[in-house]
């Protein structure tokens, strides 16, 4: 097995990413697989890739992109002015499940964030997702807090 390699995603990686983001639940019924991808998709990848607080990361092994997370790096002044990183849309391809590539994920953009000088990692999950709860308390990652989200 080739050993991923984790970098910034490019516009040509989109279709990979949008099937991983629809190969849920949840996301089958938010996701377009339509071929050419919808522009919005497009619109919304040059405008992460042109913000130096975004960070939109793939996990590619053999040639494939098999995985993929969005890290925002968020400035405050709670915790003496200090900045977040913020964790989104964590997705690794069915086939590789399982194999610790998540986790290689999840630390690469831990180590991103003190990189930067971040105070914290946060991250929200869906209620429904148990798997992805006890995922993310192997990692550390504490629910202290509950998350609200209002869909426009």
């Amino acid at each position: 097995m080739t050993e991923p390699v984790i970098r910034r995603a490019t516009a040509a990686d989109l279709p990979a990413i949008v099937a991983m983001l629809a190969d849920d639940p949840l996301g089958r019924t938010r996701e377009d697989l339509s071929i050419p991808l919808d522009p919005r998709y497009t619109a919304a990848f040059h405008a992460i890739d042109a913000d130096p607080n975004q960070l939109l990361a793939v996990v590619e092994r053999g040639g494939d992109v098999v995985g993929t997370l969005q890290l925002t790096f968020l400035p405050g002044l709670s915790h003496r002015g200090g900045w977040r990183g913020l964790v989104e849309a964590v997705r690794i391809a069915e086939a590789e499940r399982g194999v610790g590539l998540g986790a290689t994920l999840m630390q690469w953009a831990i180590e991103k964030c003190r990189e930067r000088g971040c105070r914290m990692v946060q991250l929200t999950t869906d209620k429904s997702r148990t798997d992805a709860h006890r995922f993310y308390e192997r990692l550390g990652f504490r629910a202290s807090h509950e998350g609200m989200k209002l869909v426009l």
